[in-house]
């Protein structure tokens, strides 16, 4: 199907599908992917029509790439609609006739966040709202939310459990939480089947170079490869929990099946942290730029000093089991940016 046409399903065969689903009927699954252009969103489409599912995205490519999905431009299973989730009528159109929604279109700027949070309130929030009321109208049987670490803040321990009352800092923290908080009561007050993973630091290839919304790990590489050295904001003794892009969507994969996961919230991490400093340091030993001295900044309005994910309840309920090791992704993603990026 042409890029940017309209999802047209045929109502009349609409299909009974039985969750959780086995991973061989995979193919008799209608998805919708908001924010399926963006990072994460992304490589989850490339994952889910792997697997034989029939995928709808809808972007705004306000942060979206069409180099991320123009892959799938002749695919037959395939269709994008550039829209945006506060446009109450075009979620509507493109919820009728899917069996699942994985909601990952969110802005995700801390700092723009603390500078425009009315504007995050009207996506992240009120574009979930839209979403969870569309699905409530067109028998939608899963809807799989990508929500965030930061709703933890910075509070105590710096290991974050799903029990822990959530304290965010930032107006983006407080916009995921409040989404969250609908997704959960969308499942107990009207049966819903949801599940909400909480992602912490996400990296991986197709992340932004050099934007204001990107990961530290892409700024970092981003300055590295131009032989500039990394700018630290703080003292560089934050620490962070970086998950793999990969390993996210193998969560996404997993929440998708499982019966247990229902109506729950589950941290999405690696389990193991790493300070900033340190961060550093090593993928200035994979560029060979250790010669190169940091520059430290101030820190920035929002940001948390230390986050790391308790992974065990995904672990026992949903099967998650991250993969990939940090050296082992840092050296994966480096070796892509020189590949996308020969200018470098």
């Amino acid at each position: 199907m042409p890029l940017e046409n309209y999802y047209a399903a045929n109502k009349n065969q609409l299909r009974e599908v039985e969750f959780p689903v086995n991973v061989r009927l995979f193919k008799l699954i209608r998805v919708l992917v908001t924010g399926g252009a963006g990072f994460v969103g992304s490589h989850l489409v490339d994952g889910l029509l792997a697997e034989g599912f029939e995928v709808t995205v809808l972007d705004d490519f306000s942060a979206g790439r069409m180099e991320n999905v123009s892959c799938h431009r002749d695919v037959e299973e395939f269709c994008l609609v550039r829209g945006d989730v506060r446009d109450v009528g075009l979620v509507e159109k493109v919820v009728d006739g899917v069996d699942v929604v994985f909601h990952e279109a969110a802005l995700v700027d801390v700092a723009l966040s603390v500078e425009n949070p009315v504007l995050f309130n009207e996506v992240n929030v009120v574009g979930t709202l839209n979403l969870l009321n569309a699905c409530l109208g067109c028998d939608v049987k899963r809807f799989v939310f990508a929500s965030s670490a930061a709703v933890y803040g910075d509070s105590e321990p710096a290991e974050k459990r799903e029990d822990m009352l959530p304290e965010p800092i930032s107006p983006y923290g407080v916009s995921k939480l409040a989404a969250e908080s609908y997704v959960r009561v969308f499942n107990g007050l009207y049966g819903l089947e949801t599940v909400c993973l909480r992602y912490f630091n996400v990296y991986g290839p197709r992340q932004g170079l050099a934007s204001s919304y990107s990961g530290v790990i892409t700024a970092f590489v981003s300055r590295l490869l131009k032989g500039e050295p990394p700018v630290i904001y703080g003292d560089g003794k934050q620490s962070r929990d970086f998950v793999h892009v990969d390993d996210v969507v193998s969560a996404n994969m997993l929440a998708l099946q499982s019966k247990n996961g229902v109506g729950g919230v589950f941290n999405i991490a690696s389990g193991t942290t790493i300070a900033i400093s340190e961060l550093a340091k090593i993928l200035q030993k994979i560029t060979n730029t250790e010669r190169l001295k940091p520059i430290f900044a101030e820190p920035r309005a929002g940001d948390i000093k230390h986050c790391s994910g308790d992974i065990s309840k995904a672990e026992e309920l949903l099967g998650f089991h991250p993969k990939i090791k940090l050296e082992d992704g840092l050296s994966r993603l480096v070796e892509w940016h020189l590949k996308a990026h020969a200018g470098y």
